[in-house]
């Protein structure tokens, strides 16, 4: 399984971004998808994960969103309300057939 994100930007306090996600390879059906961030000097955090259930980190609920399209095997991240604390690198995530995989990241710059 290969993830490939794409949506990361330079964006205002306050604005919106959405990320994307899409799987590839040869795939039956994902069990959880979602999205994992990291600061400077910090530890991956999850942010939000969607399968059986959709769960978010308490930092984001009510400002960020997260989808997905089973068919297109693709997850997305909707971010409103962005705060400069929201500056991450931002990884995709998918477990599939009892494997954890990642994404390559994708840069996210709250900054005005």
């Amino acid at each position: 399984v290969q993830l490939q994100a794409s949506g990361g930007g330079l964006v205002q306090p306050g604005g919106s971004l959405r990320l994307s996600c899409a799987a590839s390879g040869t795939i039956f059906r994902i069990n959880d998808m979602g999205w994992y961030r990291q600061a400077p000097g910090k530890q991956r955090e999850l942010v939000a994960l969607t399968g059986g259930t959709t769960n978010y980190a308490d930092s984001v609920k009510g400002r960020f969103t997260i989808s997905r399209d089973n068919g297109k095997n693709t997850v997305y991240l909707q971010m409103n309300s962005l705060k400069p604390d929201d500056t991450s690198v931002y990884y995709c995530y998918a477990h599939y057939d009892s494997m954890n995989y990642w994404g390559q990241g994708t840069l996210v710059t709250v900054s005005s």
